[in-house]
C-alpha cells in the first residue's frame, strides 16, 4: 500500500472553541467551516475538527493516509490483523474515508 498521511482529523468537543484556537495556532481561516466539520490547510497538510470525532472512537488527532483503492486497503489490512472501526463510508463528493485499529488500539484513517 502506498499513499501519503494528506490529512489529520482531531476529535473535538466543542466546535467553536476549537476553530477559536486552530485559527490561532494555524494563522489561517478555514477552508471548510461546517457545523458538522471545519478543515484548514497549511502548506499542503489538511487538518480537520471533527466535533463528532469521539463518538466514532476517536481518542487522539487520526491520520488519514490516502489510499487508491479502498476496499482493497481496507483488505490487505484486516489481513494481517487490523481491525475496521468505520467502513468506508462518503463522506461527499466522491470521498471516502474508513478507520481502522492496528493492534495496539491505534486508529488509521484511510481517505481515497
Amino acid at each position: 500500500m502506498t499513499g501519503a498521511a494528506q490529512t489529520i482529523i482531531i476529535p473535538v468537543s466543542d466546535l467553536d472553541k476549537a476553530k477559536s484556537v486552530y485559527a490561532a495556532l494555524l494563522g489561517v481561516a478555514p477552508v471548510v467551516d461546517e457545523s458538522y466539520y471545519v478543515q484548514y490547510e497549511v502548506g499542503g497538510q489538511k487538518i480537520g475538527l471533527d466535533p463528532k470525532g469521539h463518538k466514532k472512537g476517536m481518542t487522539a488527532p487520526v491520520p488519514y493516509w490516502s489510499v487508491p483503492d479502498m476496499a482493497a486497503a481496507i483488505a490487505g489490512l484486516v489481513k494481517v490483523g487490523a481491525e475496521v472501526l468505520q467502513g468506508a463510508t462518503d463522506v461527499g463528493g466522491g470521498m471516502l474515508v474508513a478507520m481502522v485499529k492496528d493492534a495496539d488500539g491505534n486508529i488509521i484513517g484511510l481517505s481515497q
